[in-house]
């Protein structure tokens, strides 16, 4: 059920939930927070992340832990379910005077016991290459002679309250020449050791390489492609510079971007709110989707690379097919907006008559848990089995996860009876709570972007239980190389179908941050890019935003109150689930059958700051 009683229970923090797979239990001494464990006053800061990396060392303990707590950031050893948070003892703790650091990223790929290369973003618009294991800073990004050390260190020995070293770090002020505006993401690009992809709150993205020279002048730029609310531009100069490229994307913020898991494709979310889909390789727009309302604030990839789903300020989870390039389903379980989605791939199932586990390494998660690797794995070629066979042997579920601003957690399934609606009654498992749409599908009266190649079918007759907005089409688009996933009993998620009549969905959403109040900041956007204004009430009942009567509509398996601020941080690991709040507080849920794991705590129980 979505939810438990009423009034004050439905208030309180939650320590434990259940769901079809058993007990997840929060475990309290494996909370990390800043060594103080006093809740961080979140106004005006930026929202709290966390990054992760296993260093394959022979302890057996190399899963290493990143964090941002307003201008502080810090690097642990992360113990998980085996055993107590040790705050005392940082691996590297760094303090930024004149900006906060927004975003960061490990490199998966040149980690190791004595190294490990970490990107971080920060609210001026820089992105900064440290080593927090040799406690080195390597390279700044976006600065003039960014190149050269630009960073004033002082290390200071027994701070107050805390025992361990402490850099502190200060920006020189000098100026930014490639952007000004807030880095909002940056990542390492899939399979490369050198080239990361940096978002800012302008709207553009920048392809850098940490190898090639950075220039001492603002660099001057070429058109390479330009399409649809996009333009990508090169770098003119005599010789290679940073940034390799310059993405523009849309109208406002780009406040997330993910690669899918071969690292072909990129999907970016605006605060103009569209979901944009490219190929990276050929900067070919592949496809989009508009939000119901507002800014899109969040996106995500399933394991195999065939769905995507995106959070924002419709308070919404959507789900999108990167094949049929259209909305398969909405879940509305949040009441708020929704800050971060995230799919499990280690509840995401495949049954079939000769199940198989998924046994894979340490390594293999964090590339599947990154987006990032091609492996080979059985699972891949019976999931494009299930895709591509008429009979259907094979059963897929996907469970993903959210979080949002109403500090709430969600956890939903996306099941056969969403995936392939089109299949006979007698078929599907449940239809609990399924209801005929009210109002009829309203006629398409917007462009929406079509891929190449990609005629749409015919359409099916319209099923008793599940409405059609668009009729699956049973080819396999692209080459996404399917990710590994966990072998598991099929679940299916309760289904509903929105019978109210549309109430004013024409206006525009009356939010802060909506779609109507944004601008563009980047002064030659308006030269570069094909602009159309999109107005909501022309997207709407078309396939690029469907009517919410049109698809179906998930009801979450649990929705559960699990802090006191909003939530900014959703990550599956094997044995738990790792969430965190704009208090700076990051909590570790043991999963089913992983709590016994825990050791003996070696400190006293955290102060209840976030989860009581």
């Amino acid at each position: 059920m979505a939810t438990e009683g009423g009034g004050k229970e439905m208030n309180e923090i939650k320590t434990q939930f259940t769901t079809r797979e058993g007990l997840y239990k929060l475990l309290p001494h494996s909370e990390y927070s800043r060594p103080n464990r006093v809740p961080f006053n979140s106004q005006g800061s930026n929202p709290v992340r966390v990054s992760f990396v296993n260093l394959n060392d022979q302890s057996g303990n190399g899963d290493r832990l990143c964090f941002n707590v307003g201008r502080e950031l810090y690097f642990y050893i992360y113990k998980g379910v085996r055993k107590a948070a040790d705050l005392s003892k940082p691996i590297d703790k760094r303090i930024y005077k004149g900006t906060q650091p927004t975003c960061h990223d490990f490199s998966h790929l040149t980690a190791t016991a004595e190294s490990v290369s970490l990107l971080v973003g920060f609210s001026a618009g820089q992105v900064q290459l440290i080593d927090p294991i040799k406690k080195e800073t390597s390279k700044l990004f976006n600065e003039e002679n960014s190149c050269q050390h630009l960073w004033k260190v002082d290390w200071n020995e027994e701070r107050e309250n805390e025992g361990s070293k402490t850099s502190e770090e200060a920006l020189v002020p000098v100026q930014r020449l490639i952007d000004k505006s807030r880095v909002t993401c940056v990542k390492w690009v899939p399979g490369s050791e050198s080239l990361f992809l940096v978002a800012h709150s302008s709207g553009n993205m920048y392809l850098y390489n940490v190898e090639h020279a950075c220039g001492t002048t603002a660099p001057h730029y070429q058109l390479l492609k330009q399409g649809e609310s996009f333009a990508v531009h090169t770098c003119k100069s005599k010789s290679t510079r940073n940034p390799l490229l310059k993405w523009t994307v849309g109208e406002g913020a780009l406040n997330e971007f993910a690669f899918s898991p071969d690292g072909k494709f990129l999907a970016c979310v605006s605060q103009d709110g569209f979901l944009r889909v490219f190929n990276f390789d050929s900067v070919e727009l592949h496809g989009t989707m508009k939000s119901y309302f507002g800014g899109l604030l969040c996106v995500c990839w399933s394991p195999d690379g065939k769905y995507i789903v995106t959070g924002g300020e419709d308070d919404l989870v959507t789900v999108w097919s990167f094949g049929d390039c259209r909305v398969i389903a909405r879940g509305h379980g949040h009441k708020s907006w929704v800050s971060v989605v995230a799919f499990d791939p280690y509840t995401t199932s495949v049954e079939e008559s000769d199940p198989m586990e998924f046994s894979g390494s340490d390594e293999d998660f964090q590339d599947l848990l990154h987006f990032g690797r091609d492996r080979a794995n059985s699972t891949q070629s019976r999931l494009s089995k299930r895709n591509s066979t008429e009979s259907r042997p094979v059963s897929v579920t996907y469970r993903f996860g959210s979080v949002g601003q109403d500090t709430q957690l969600c956890l939903w399934d996306l099941t056969e009876d969403i995936l392939f609606p089109h299949q006979p009654l007698s078929r599907a498992r449940t239809h609990t709570n399924v209801m005929n749409a009210t109002s009829p599908p309203a006629g398409s009266t917007g462009n929406s972007v079509t891929t190449p190649g990609n005629s749409a079918p015919p359409p099916l007759p319209r099923s008793n239980s599940l409405p059609h907005s668009a009729v699956s089409s049973t080819g396999s688009k692209g080459s996404i190389a399917d990710g590994a996933i966990a072998s598991g009993v099929s679940k299916f998620a309760t289904l509903s179908l929105h019978d109210r009549k549309d109430r004013h969905h024409e206006k525009d959403h009356k939010r802060n941050h909506s779609m109507g109040h944004i601008s563009s900041k980047s002064s030659d956007k308006l030269n570069l890019v094909t602009k159309t204004k999109t107005d909501p009430a022309k997207t709407l009942g078309t396939p690029l935003c469907p009517r919410m009567e049109d698809v179906p509509l998930l009801e979450p398996l649990i929705c559960k109150k699990i802090a006191h601020e909003r939530l900014t941080v959703l990550i599956f690991l094997e044995d738990c689930i790792v969430t965190a709040c704009q208090e700076g507080f990051i909590c570790t849920w043991g999963r089913p059958g992983k709590v016994g794991l825990m050791s003996a705590p070696n400190q006293a129980s955290s102060p209840g700051g976030t989860v009581v």
